[in-house]
């Protein structure tokens, strides 16, 4: 009856172990538990089956997770579940935007402070340099950024 103790809170430990690694993010109840069920199964086999069988149980615990978690890296068990999404945008540079210093165009929406711009048929977020501008008013760029324009009443 001891070793199946023993067996259950290691299995269980290791279980929720492996959970935390992959299934759940960060430090949660889970590592938490998981570590005190495989310790606790460790400590009982020490206790009550003797020194051999704690340190049997002990490199078994360590062996088995470290197996399982390479096999569960090599698997495919887990493609369903990963994310799989490549990134290959970038931010756009001042000369992919088509807009110089100087340039001029209109207001779309109030800027106050920000607001939406278009300038050489480019709509664009823009912010203004001191006061509130009104929507259908003509502006003046004074910095371009590749996500913002500053800009002034003409």
């Amino acid at each position: 009856m001891d070793i199946l103790i023993v067996i259950v809170l290691c299995a269980v430990g290791i279980i929720l172990i492996l959970v935390e690694i992959f299934l759940i993010p960060g430090i949660t109840i889970a590592a938490i538990a998981g570590g005190l069920f495989a310790l606790g199964g460790v400590y009982y086999a020490f206790t009550s089956l003797g020194t051999t069988v704690g340190v049997i149980t002990l490199v078994a615990v360590l062996v088995i997770t470290a197996f399982l978690f390479v096999y569960l890296i090599k698997s495919k068990a887990l493609d369903k579940i990963a994310l799989k999404t490549d990134v290959d945008s970038t931010v756009a540079s001042r000369k992919d935007i088509g807009v110089e210093i100087g340039d001029t165009g209109m207001t779309i929406s109030r800027l106050n402070p920000i607001g939406k711009v278009k300038v050489n048929d480019t709509v664009m977020e823009g912010k203004s340099i001191g006061d509130f501008i009104d929507e259908d008013t003509e502006i003046e760029v004074v910095k371009v950024s590749p996500t913002q324009l500053l800009v002034k009443t003409k």
